[in-house]
């Protein structure tokens, strides 16, 4: 499942440079991630980079987008065509 980052954000931007898939950017307020390029770090990482860098834990996971980690590679494969994952 894609991540989302709640209102408890404290735009301090410390999530949008560890983001691998560079999902994460300026929203109105807070810092948005686009569903559509999280893969929750699956293919680069064991753990989510945005909430280990987060001060305030805002980035959790988005009950809206529901995915395996079988689908969260394939997008992986997607935005990173020729890269193996780490697995």
């Amino acid at each position: 499942m894609a991540f989302k980052i709640s209102d408890e954000c404290i735009a301090c931007g410390s999530c949008e440079s560890e983001c691998p898939n560079e999902a994460i950017s300026p929203g109105d307020g807070i810092y948005v991630i686009d569903p559509d390029k999280c893969t929750e770090c699956v293919g680069f990482y064991d753990t989510q980079q945005c909430l280990d860098v987060c001060p305030v834990e805002a980035p959790g996971p988005d009950p809206d987008r529901r995915e395996t980690r079988e689908q969260l590679l394939e997008k992986f494969a997607r935005l990173h065509p020729g890269k193996t994952p780490v697995l």
